[in-house]
């Protein structure tokens, strides 16, 4: 483990501890983050969707660690995805299981991330999900999105790695290069279904 990219045990600490870590690099805390004017910029325009590119839902299938999208019924991309450490042992139930939620949601909001480059907000928790919560005497948690690499894989030379480990506290993370073209392609409103 100690020649994973150069990077030994603080890459390996960053991809344990989750999405919510601060970016790690060579085991010293890397506080520089993504440069969000221009995506800012863009978003607020409106201009960071491309009309050809408009998907109208996204799929994702736990168990192969994959995410599709569609439109008008057939698949347009398939990208390869990282989940939360207990991501496929049953739906999201409670703030800090590390489980990835089941069902069906929408996204919500599009953000230009300072640590995971860019998100996308899933209506993660669903009135199902937080009566769930409530009946097991449990906080279900919120802010779940499909999110990009950290900081220090920003140019996707651990991809490799990162996608083949799950590490996040229950996003879906894909590479930057993915989220670029699920950037392009999605507006709020998109549907979103997790299977199992």
């Amino acid at each position: 483990m100690k020649k994973f990219l150069g990077f030994g045990s603080a890459a390996l600490a960053l991809l344990i501890s989750g999405c919510a870590q601060k970016n790690v690099v060579y085991g010293k805390p890397d506080n520089t983050p993504y440069d969000t004017k221009a995506c800012n910029k863009a978003l607020a325009s409106g201009s960071e969707v491309l009309k050809e590119q408009k998907i109208d839902k996204i799929v994702v299938f736990k168990s192969k660690r994959k995410l599709y999208t569609y439109k008008k019924g057939k698949v347009v991309d398939v990208f390869r995805i990282s989940l939360g450490k207990n991501g496929d042992k049953g739906p999201k139930v409670a703030m800090g299981d590390y489980k990835t939620p089941e069902g069906d949601y929408c996204i919500v909001r599009k953000k230009c991330d300072p640590r995971l480059y860019k998100s996308l907000m899933i209506s993660y928790p669903s009135a199902r999900d937080i009566a769930l919560a409530k009946e097991k005497g449990v906080d279900p948690g919120n802010y779940i999105t499909i999110h990009g690499q950290p900081k220090w894989n920003a140019d996707g030379h651990g991809d490799k790695y990162t996608l083949a480990h799950d590490w996040t506290e229950g996003c879906m993370a894909v590479s930057n290069s993915a989220m670029d073209d699920l950037w392009c392609a999605v507006e709020v409103g998109v549907t979103i279904e997790i299977h199992a």
